[in-house]
């Protein structure tokens, strides 16, 4: 079972009371004068004051409450909602944490290794990648920093250290190996894991992990625990990709990604041996999106796509994350493998963000609506059909909202049925929401389903 390091509510007294170190002007990444591995207290006294501890809050709004939650509402007028762990990777203030240590709240609290508190911002944030950057309020003040490092230089057996705020202790060292790399965890497009065996609890969600030249080479976001603590299997997001979203981020306070417009899937090995490949490789389209790069530079369903930008594509990760990563606007040879030859096509690339918005503007939230994996369901009435241009004799469930941050804003708009999911044929949006439910409560990973958009019909990857 896969557990996102939530933060729990702890005394705020036990935030960062566990370590005090003085703190550093300049960035504090950077191999000691030898070995650091022999040498591990000097190597986390340097990079201790860059790991900072975040605890979030939301005004309290009503609402009956007991216990220590209702004596915290009385001293306080707030609700706290987690604690998490977060590193500093410039003088200025500019942190890095998980997103869902910092989601929904309206006040952000970051205290330093030496104890300082400060109010904090968030300049920008990625449901995709559950990153987000915040900025600490200080007029003058100069914080200790890291420095991002280079996770290709830190194989599988590597040395690695994490530093984070484990159920709300602070300044929690722990020390271990890359135990894996490019884990697929099921929690998004971009999966792409380091996984480790330091050991990582609630609480160190947004922390450090380090190389032993003291450079991060990832953030710590999920567990794998049936108990919620840690059994030496954790995962943290690589620092190729965060750092490149940190950076968009902190940019335009956004990401912007890009977008080709197909439904593709891994080619199998009987598909491999039947189109005379020698392995299963590239990725197989499935569905071409209408008016999208995609379609305008020639791309076709059945077509597997063997390399994009320059980039050797081994299966659909890697076609996904080398798009995200191209440059809106950018233009990008495309080679596939179509009826035993191969083929050069180039595709323009657009912005996954704008098709994403594209697809919910213009339409309100319909009451009586049932909700599940970003989408609102209801069933075709005359009401609907006449409201999507859809014909009388429609069956299925109606999309009718599509929220913009959810990965189905990419491939479903409202005015989509759906006919099936699972296989299993959909008539009433109740039964819909009760299947993606129990698919997501089983961590199942995404279901196939079936949707029609007009005259066209054609099969998705939906997360539940």
């Amino acid at each position: 079972m896969i557990h996102w390091n939530f933060g729990r509510m702890f005394k705020a007294a036990a935030i960062g009371a566990a370590l005090t170190f003085a703190p550093a002007l300049a960035p504090v990444g950077g191999a000691l004068a030898h070995d650091p591995s022999h040498n591990l207290p000097a190597l986390v006294e340097k990079l201790s004051p860059a790991v900072v501890n975040i605890s979030s809050s939301q005004s309290v709004r009503g609402g009956a409450a007991t216990g220590e939650l209702e004596t915290l509402r009385k001293k306080f007028g707030r609700q706290p909602v987690s604690l998490g762990s977060g590193f500093i990777i410039d003088p200025k203030g500019v942190v890095v944490t998980n997103n869902h240590v910092i989601d929904n709240a309206d006040q952000i609290t970051v205290t330093l290794n030496d104890g300082r508190e400060f109010t904090a911002t968030v300049r920008g944030r990625d449901p995709e990648t559950d990153l987000a950057v915040l900025e600490i309020q200080s007029s003058n003040a100069r914080f200790p920093s890291v420095k991002w490092g280079d996770i290709d230089k830190a194989p599988v057996g590597a040395d690695v250290i994490a530093i984070g705020n484990p159920f709300g202790l602070g300044g929690s060292v722990t020390k271990g190996i890359v135990s894996a790399r490019n884990r697929d965890i099921n929690s998004g497009l971009y999966d792409d894991f380091i996984q480790t065996d330091a050991s990582i609890n609630r609480g160190n969600s947004g922390g450090p992990l380090f190389d032993l030249q003291g450079n991060v080479i990832g953030v710590n976001t999920a567990i794998f625990s049936q108990t919620g603590g840690s059994v030496g299997v954790g995962f943290a997001i690589p620092s190729d990709l965060a750092e490149t979203v940190v950076e968009q981020l902190l940019e335009y306070g956004e990401t912007r990604r890009g977008w080709l417009g197909v439904t593709i899937a891994d080619v199998t090995a009987d598909q491999a041996s039947t189109i005379g490949l020698k392995r299963p490789e590239g990725a197989v389209v499935s569905v071409v999106t209408p008016d999208s790069p995609a379609q305008q530079a020639g791309v076709a369903v059945n077509d597997i796509i063997l390399e994009f930008n320059r980039q050797p594509i081994s299966s659909v990760r890697d076609l996904t994350r080398a798009v995200a990563d191209t440059p809106v606007g950018a233009r990008a040879p495309l080679v596939i493998l179509r009826d035993g030859k191969r083929m050069t096509l180039n595709v323009v690339v657009e912005r996954r963000e704008k098709r994403r918005l594209a697809a919910t503007s213009g339409f309100a939230t319909p009451s009586n609506a049932f909700k599940s994996a970003g989408l609102t369901l209801q069933e075709p009435t005359e009401e609907i059909r006449r409201a999507f241009g859809l014909p009388s004799n429609v069956e299925g469930v109606v999309i009718t909202e599509v929220d913009p941050d959810s990965p189905a804003a990419v491939f479903l708009k409202p005015g989509d049925v759906i006919l099936e999911i699972g296989w299993e044929r959909m008539t009433r949006p109740a039964a819909a929401v009760s299947k993606l439910d129990k698919l997501r409560n089983l961590n199942s990973g995404p279901v196939q389903i079936y949707v029609q958009r007009g005259d066209l019909l054609f099969y998705e990857s939906l997360r539940p």
